[in-house]
């Protein structure tokens, strides 16, 4: 994508905040960009279509925030992890579409300091980028109620993750069985495990709640 080396920036540039977008939709991208370029302290340094590129183009540019979405290919938690892993003080701000607790939580785990759901990028998307450029996190109302309304459930395990998305891909549970090699009455006992932390009573609606939440992929 296209990056704007720091050492070609002008005097001018280095006193904005230097952003770098990454998102798998160039549209999206355009429309931030335009947003960005109106505003007299911001100054977009590069783009990327992936989490790798992302990654790349954060240690060629070293942004001051960086804007990156979760699903995309190379999937954006993972380049948030590789890039804080790297470089602590990376600052990066989510774009999602995802409301979810479960999505949420893992972003910010993996070190992102804002999460801001792209519905609201006309009335956040500027004050989300002062706030975090400012040394403050930025979390969205209805995302820190999903947060706080889940906070004591009790969480799936791995394996009931990797159980319950295999249902979500149509598996019956002989299959599931087979698949993870283990019996049947262990793959019954973690459904049952499953509907009980997710507060459900079949297979359909664990499903449901746990796409909503980001827990599982669809």
């Amino acid at each position: 994508m296209n990056d704007i080396s720091p050492s070609g920036a002008s005097p001018a540039q280095h006193e904005r905040i230097r952003v770098l977008i990454a998102d798998d939709h160039p549209m999206l991208r355009e429309g931030v960009i335009a947003v960005l370029e109106t505003q007299p302290d911001m100054v977009v340094v590069g783009e990327a279509a992936s989490g790798d590129e992302a990654v790349a183009s954060w240690e060629a540019l070293r942004p001051d925030i960086t804007l990156m979405d979760l699903q995309m290919p190379g999937h954006g938690v993972v380049a948030i992890e590789t890039i804080r892993r790297a470089h602590p003080e990376a600052r990066i701000i989510v774009l999602t579409t995802f409301t979810g607790d479960a999505q949420a939580l893992h972003a910010l785990r993996a070190g992102a300091a804002g999460y801001l759901l792209k519905s609201s990028l006309r009335r956040d998307l500027l004050d989300a980028i002062r706030g975090v450029h400012a040394g403050r996190r930025h979390l969205q109302p209805e995302v820190a109620e999903r947060i706080a309304i889940h906070a004591i459930d009790e969480s799936l395990n791995a394996r009931e993750i990797t159980v319950l998305q295999l249902i979500a891909n149509g598996n019956s549970n002989k299959h599931i069985a087979r698949e993870l090699n283990l019996s049947e009455d262990t793959i019954k006992s973690n459904i049952k495990s499953i509907f009980a932390k997710l507060y459900v009573n079949d297979r359909t609606h664990a499903v449901t709640v746990a796409a909503k939440r980001g827990i599982i992929d669809l």
